[in-house]
């Protein structure tokens, strides 16, 4: 049987996805389903440079905005809702562009790649809960130092359950993972700049989320949400909340938030270029404003 086309739009942070998926959705009739693990919750704005209504061009948005900060949204989850929105899409007739820079929210979702069946270890989550970062890799690191590589800094959910997967299978996280058959006919676009244009493009990127009230937008959702996981770990939170807690001056933030950002940007490209399927610097040449 023939296999659905999907459009996978991927690349690091500030690498300009957002406006290249919108163009491409409204040159082929598309619309554009995210695949970040971020804009999936509402009220995580600024921080996460979610795309306004003027910068969705008018093109339908699907998985952005369905969660409360509090859900502890898997990549399970977002597997299974997301594939409702491609055949949603794709059964009016539709072409879903699948535009983000989380890894694994791609893999699990347009690659031959199957989760692990793994039940919670309530206890064992409790106990590594009270553990600091640093020693919970110190923990996967002895576990699978593969497994360790992909955990982003300060991510301690997803080192907790790492560690989870490993110990209840007992084999590397790799193999503990299962593969299944691809349903789509995936076209895969990377989008990438030089490293220094690169990063300039994401110091400028913080800078503007600064001028938009980032700082703002952290008290907000401190004040309504409290300090929950999925806040003081997120990039962009995180350091504002050191702001505010008066542990680093603001000039100091901005700068760590900036060289926070451009460590994510070094492993989402160390991600996505095991993947040889993926045609790179596909970005067209853009109109100086």
């Amino acid at each position: 049987m023939k296999k659905n086309k999907v459009i996978a739009v991927v690349g690091p942070t500030a690498s300009g996805k957002t406006s290249y998926a919108v163009e491409l959705a409204q040159k082929i009739d598309g619309e554009i389903v995210s695949a970040d693990s971020r804009l999936v919750y509402k009220g995580f704005d600024i921080g996460t440079a979610k795309p306004d209504k003027n910068e969705r061009g008018g093109i339908p948005h699907h998985m952005i905005d369905i969660v409360e900060p509090e859900v502890d949204y898997s990549a399970g989850l977002y597997a299974k809702d997301a594939k409702k929105c491609i055949d949603s899409v794709l059964s009016r007739g539709k072409i879903p562009v699948v535009a983000g820079g989380t890894g694994l929210y791609f893999r699990v979702l347009l690659e031959n790649y199957d989760l692990p069946a793994t039940v919670p270890n309530s206890e064992l989550r409790k106990q590594l809960s009270k553990m600091e970062f640093s020693d919970l890799i110190k923990i996967l690191n002895e576990l699978d130092s593969d497994a360790a590589a992909l955990v982003n800094e300060n991510d301690r959910r997803r080192a907790i359950r790492f560690i989870e997967i490993i110990k209840q299978t007992n084999l590397p996280l790799a193999h503990a993972r299962g593969f299944k058959e691809n349903e789509y006919d995936v076209e895969w676009i990377g989008l990438n700049f030089p490293r220094e244009e690169l990063y300039d493009r994401i110091n400028r990127r913080v800078d503007l989320m600064i001028e938009k009230g980032l700082v703002e937008e952290t008290k907000k959702l401190l004040k309504k949400h409290g300090r929950i996981p999925n806040i003081v770990d997120t990039i962009g939170y995180r350091e504002m909340i050191l702001y505010l807690d008066g542990l680093l001056s603001l000039e100091d933030a901005v700068d760590k938030l900036k060289q926070n950002t451009r460590n994510y940007a070094k492993r989402q490209l160390t991600w996505f270029r095991k993947n040889p399927d993926i045609k790179w610097n596909c970005y067209p040449e853009r109109k100086k404003k």
